[in-house]
């Protein structure tokens, strides 16, 4: 039997094919049914859970649901029943699990539940300690996603190390901090670092799209008071995110923001707490924008750090994060074939660069648009064709957009994509593709799955739009948790940083985290290599003119 840590769907193929198909005489047959008992063993005692099915009689197949995945599943025939003159096949699931709880299937996939069409908001909320000041989709899956989050937590060593040599020391102790960031396995790990460091915390999500449930749910049941869910309205979205601004006894100190929103809505709809804040610690190209042009234009009166541009955000989670985690992300989505492919990269950042390099590798023809000649060049040295979109837009198969800009893909552009063209953005905003142009009544919606939409237009040509123009590797798959722990790590310094810089340090302006955190935050990560740093002689510390335990790098070195 699995572990409850090591759950896996085990089904032989062949045995299970007389489970799910099963012939039938259709002139004798208006309905037919089985049913499916699981028992699940666990603490609470066994519980059963019946399925049926109905025959189709268009195609004169049973098809059955199965249990939830995750468990070992063993079954035997239990003899042939009739329903009206036919044969049907009938056999017991016996679903054995050595979890202490049971689950449905929405736990286990994490998506059935995103269909119901209750609002959360219009649930009762409380956790099975009484907790209520909190709002998910569903408290239930809280195991499941503690699971999720304990897997995470292995594939983070660096951030795991940091908790454990700072937690007794406490250098959050009274920070309150308002998260608003992807609600992630990974993020969970972020959360409950910076409460082991003394953080009081409050979490919304940055993208309607990306928050994985279950993991909501597990925080909410920790006691953590969390407001997301996936599939949030427009309107949903800025109540969460106000739900953890403004609470009774809450005196928000520290912001750490994906995108800016909840920097901007405090500062738009209460100045008085956000002049109190100690300082903002943003991750995204966008946000860090909106920081920048707060700064210019003398309304941003907080200090803020701009992690996005740090070398162990850009170096690693823009290139390497996003190199994986473009193709899992098509891959889940669209089951394409890469090899011979025509794809397009708005943009040869960091992110660009990632994106480029894996679908090249991959078989994929790559080429580039890019409004900095420096860019343009590197792209050009890689082997990558620099070229207007309106040049090329006709040909491509795959677009992918990473600039953080917006309008970079218009409603003209659209109109010119090939038939079949898959559509999707890598930047943080939905801002890039101009969606709401789609939304008109000559254009025909139709989803085809989760995150996977066609648009039609009346001449028959379909795009596949992916996670409505919005972030489609957090959206649609998942991302590599090692490097997920370098960007935490990041974001844990910073925010310690902030916290206990002594007045008069930081002003009212944006900074770039100090080059020893950097160096330190990759530090962490290198014992999971073993890898070993050669040290600098005191002779060659000299030469060099360096501290011989660093920085070794000076500010404006690009690595």
């Amino acid at each position: 039997m699995l572990s409850s840590e090591q759950l896996r769907l085990v089904i032989m193929e062949k045995e299970m094919e007389p489970l799910l198909t099963s012939s039938m005489e259709s002139q004798d047959v208006e309905k037919a049914e089985i049913v499916v008992q699981v028992s699940l063993e666990g603490q609470n005692g066994k519980q059963t859970i019946t399925a049926s099915t109905c025959a189709d009689e268009k195609t004169q197949r049973l098809k059955l649901q199965l249990p939830p995945i995750g468990h070992e599943i063993k079954y035997k025939n239990l003899g042939t029943p009739r329903a009206k003159g036919s044969r049907i096949r009938s056999r017991s699931l016996s679903h054995e699990s050595s979890d202490a709880e049971s689950y449905s299937t929405s736990s286990y996939t994490g998506s059935s539940s995103d269909d119901d069409d209750i609002n959360p908001r219009e649930k009762e909320q409380q956790s099975s300690q009484g907790f209520k000041d909190f709002c998910v989709r569903n408290i239930e899956q809280h195991a499941f996603g503690r699971r999720e989050i304990e897997i995470a937590e292995q594939e983070m060593p660096g951030l795991v190390a940091l908790r454990k040599r700072a937690q007794d020391d406490k250098p959050l102790h009274g920070a309150k901090i308002i998260g608003c960031t992807h609600i992630t396995a990974q993020t969970a790990v972020l959360v409950e670092t910076l409460t082991a460091l003394g953080a009081q915390v409050r979490w919304s999500a940055c993208n309607i799209y990306s928050t994985q449930n279950e993991v909501a749910a597990a925080l909410s049941e920790a006691g953590y008071s969390v407001f997301a869910w996936k599939g949030e309205t427009e309107e949903d979205f800025w109540w969460c995110i106000d739900n953890c601004i403004n609470a009774e006894n809450w005196q928000p100190n520290l912001i750490i923001d994906d995108g800016g929103d909840a920097t901007h809505l405090m500062l738009k709809k209460y100045p008085h707490l956000f002049n109190q804040i100690k300082g903002i610690v943003e991750e995204s190209v966008t946000g860090v924008h909106r920081l920048y042009q707060l700064s210019k234009s003398g309304k941003l009166t907080v200090p803020a750090m701009n992690v996005n541009d740090s070398v162990t955000k850009t170096k690693f989670d823009n290139l390497y994060l996003c190199r994986e985690s473009i193709i899992d992300a098509l891959k889940r989505t669209t089951d394409v074939m890469f090899g011979g492919k025509q794809v397009l990269i708005c943009g040869y950042g960091e992110v660009g660069k990632g994106c480029a390099a894996a679908l090249r590798g991959l078989g994929c023809v790559v080429m580039v648009t890019e409004i900095d000649p420096i860019c343009a060049l590197q792209a050009c040295m890689d082997g990558f064709r620099v070229v207007k979109l309106n040049e090329v837009v006709r040909q491509i198969d795959i677009l992918i957009t990473c600039t953080g800009n917006k309008n970079v893909v218009t409603r003209d552009h659209l109109d010119r994509l090939k038939n079949g063209c898959i559509v999707c953005n890598m930047g943080h905003s939905n801002t890039e593709i101009d969606v709401g142009s789609l939304r008109t009544p000559e254009l025909t919606w139709e989803k085809v799955r989760s995150q996977v939409d066609h648009i039609i237009w009346a001449d028959g040509k379909r795009i596949i739009l992916l996670a409505e123009g919005r972030l489609v590797n957090l959206s649609c798959s998942s991302v590599p948790s090692f490097v997920v722990s370098i960007t935490a790590a990041t974001q844990a310094l910073a925010l310690i940083e902030l916290y206990n810089a002594p007045p008069g340090r930081y002003k009212q302006d944006v900074y770039l985290l100090p080059k020893k955190m950097d160096e330190y935050v990759a530090s962490l990560h290198l014992p999971t290599f073993d890898a070993h740093l050669t040290e600098l002689s005191d002779e060659q510390a000299k030469y060099l003119g360096l501290n011989k335990a660093g920085p070794f790098k000076p500010n404006y070195y690009r690595y």
